[in-house]
């Protein structure tokens, strides 16, 4: 073989050798999209899946404070399940009770939301097969106290937070000018009617001197400030 031929074979197998590596290379480049599709198939059937199944929902949660006791003027949210026509929201009247079709009256007044909802339920039973009662306070307006005297804004605010002495002489924007700010006092009806008078004095209080007489206020106290 002379000199031409042989570089004429030199050629060719190099670049057979050239055909054959790009084609190595593309296969694994196509080898490793198909695999990466194959791994993303399975989340993208099950994200397609989950979002195509409708949700399954149970009764509404019943969620409120057991401790709160029911009032007149309190706005009750009452939801019944599945019974548009019976849920409503609505106030408790002044004799203490509220009205529901097909049960009519009900005594709300100096009941808790639980207690009131297993009433609820109880008297829908005849009409509602498993009948779900959720009651949620929307407003609180039984519960108050008073703040009268030597103040800015004497009047009636609700008690719907934790409120000390001192935190409703600032909701009625302070003492003003000439109160006796050591002879104050709260008056508090006990539960057999009884009035008792407990002293504050402002002037400690502020001091941080016999702070223990800061006391929280309960429902139907009164604050005066001579």
């Amino acid at each position: 073989m002379n000199f031409s031929n042989e570089r004429h074979v030199t050629y060719m197998r190099t670049a057979c050798f050239a055909l054959i590596l790009t084609a190595t290379v593309v296969s694994g480049r196509v080898a490793a999209q198909r695999s990466d599709l194959t791994n993303e198939r399975p989340e993208a059937a099950v994200t397609a899946t989950a979002s195509l199944t409708p949700p399954v929902g149970p009764a509404p949660t019943k969620s409120h404070d057991d401790s709160f006791v029911i009032g007149n003027g309190d706005v009750l949210a009452i939801s019944v399940w599945k019974q548009p026509d019976i849920s409503r929201s609505l106030p408790v009247r002044s004799d203490g009770k509220i009205s529901l079709p097909l049960i009519g009256e009900v005594q709300a007044s100096g009941r808790t939301p639980l207690k009131l909802e297993e009433d609820i339920t109880a008297k829908l039973e005849p009409f509602l097969r498993d009948p779900e009662v959720t009651i949620i306070v929307e407003q609180i307006n039984s519960q108050k106290f008073n703040i009268l005297g030597r103040v800015v804004r004497p009047g009636s605010y609700a008690l719907t937070d934790p409120t000390t002495v001192l935190d409703a002489i600032a909701i009625a924007g302070g003492c003003r000018e000439f109160a006796k700010q050591r002879a104050i006092y709260v008056l508090r009806i006990g539960p057999a009617g009884s009035e008792s008078r407990i002293p504050f004095n402002y002037q400690e209080v502020i001091k941080g001197k016999n702070v223990s007489q800061n006391i929280k206020l309960k429902p139907h106290d009164t604050i005066v400030v001579p």
